[in-house]
């Protein structure tokens, strides 16, 4: 029986060579093909064959660009959009929908006027107190315009080059060991884990809690970073020994049920345990920070520090010299220390 949720739905059955039997599923006769993040056709029962079909039919059905609020909704439907995480997209619609509630009626002759980009700037401005909800924001009004101007429905993006609010004063910010010792002590065991991860590895939130139990070989993780698809070997010292002792199936990370970790249900476990700490002021990303200036403490080069983290040679460069300033008074010390003890060596001139 054929599901009325997917009327019009054209499948094409294929043999291949092995045998198996595998369907291309169309949105209609003549449409286009319904495929996955990588490329292969979708299959009858997969559940993304639901979002891709409605996804297919939305677009079949996308209104003629005749102001912001059409804008939007194309943008919405298109590859721009759609290739981004999850997560990302979620983000994105929430300032999607504030840009079309202030703005959606401006037609787009209105959109490449010269005073558009002076009620964006005051629209940004109402957001001044938080700078980068305020960057965000424009970011994402930028990205519609910029998806606009390249399919030819206008000629001038009139947000470009909007400046920034938000500079960075996290120079200092990185963990001290009185912070992590504050958090270990209030944290339960599967967030201690969490955090001992991080400030080892020096890897990013999303990372650590897509880490498997097929990433580890009882001595090192080896996995590819999901942002900049760096393939990362990191041996993992003492915590080898705690991860053999926890060893299973799934992510390696889970929460107090013993379930793989959302990433909303992570952050908030997180700032409850920050909060029972008394840590208010450091974040969970300083703990990349802190991982790299904790390597190069340790005596660790540029391109050893890289090749743990997966972060270029300039980037590392850039952290410590830059970013984590906190770390480097204690960098001059450690130099002044092994050049005092070289010094102390040589013999005194009489």
């Amino acid at each position: 029986m054929r599901d009325a949720k997917f009327k019009g739905l054209a499948k094409v059955k294929k043999t291949l060579a092995g045998g198996k039997t595998i369907y291309y599923c169309y949105a209609w006769r003549g449409g286009p093909l319904l495929k996955d993040d990588k490329g292969e056709p979708i299959q009858p029962g997969d559940p993304l064959l639901d979002g891709a079909f409605k996804l297919a039919h939305e677009q079949r059905r996308a209104p003629s660009p005749t102001n912001l609020t059409t804008l939007i909704t194309l943008y919405r439907g298109s590859s721009d959009f759609r290739r981004t995480k999850l997560g990302t997209r979620q983000e994105y619609d929430r300032y999607l929908d504030k840009i079309r509630m202030q703005f959606g009626g401006l037609s787009l002759e209105e959109l490449q006027q010269p005073p558009t980009r002076g009620a964006f700037k005051e629209w940004r401005d109402s957001f001044a107190g938080t700078p980068r909800t305020a960057d965000f924001a424009w970011m994402i009004l930028v990205r519609v315009l910029s998806f606009a101007k390249d399919r030819g429905m206008i000629s001038v993006n009139i947000a470009e080059r909007g400046g920034r609010l938000y500079r960075s004063t996290r120079r200092d910010q990185t963990w001290a060991d009185a912070d992590v010792a504050a958090f270990e002590a209030v944290a339960p065991p599967h967030m201690r884990l969490a955090i001992e991860l991080a400030l080892w590895t020096g890897q990013r939130k999303g990372d650590l809690l897509r880490l498997s139990w097929r990433d580890f070989d009882g001595t090192n993780l080896r996995f590819t970073q999901s942002k900049t698809k760096a393939r990362v070997l990191v041996p993992m010292g003492y915590l080898a020994e705690v991860l053999r002792s926890q060893s299973g199936s799934g992510t390696i990370l889970r929460n107090s049920r013993g379930a793989a970790w959302t990433s909303d249900g992570f952050n908030t476990s997180w700032r409850k345990c920050c909060t029972r700490a008394g840590i208010t002021s450091l974040t969970f990303h300083d703990l990349r920070g802190t991982a790299i200036t904790r390597m190069a403490l340790a005596g660790c080069t540029v391109p050893e520090i890289a090749a743990v983290t997966g972060h270029s040679l300039k980037d590392v460069e850039t952290i410590l010299d830059m970013h984590y300033l906190g770390g480097r008074a204690e960098l001059a010390a450690s130099a002044m220390r092994k050049m005092a003890e070289k010094m102390s060596r040589q013999p005194t001139n009489r």
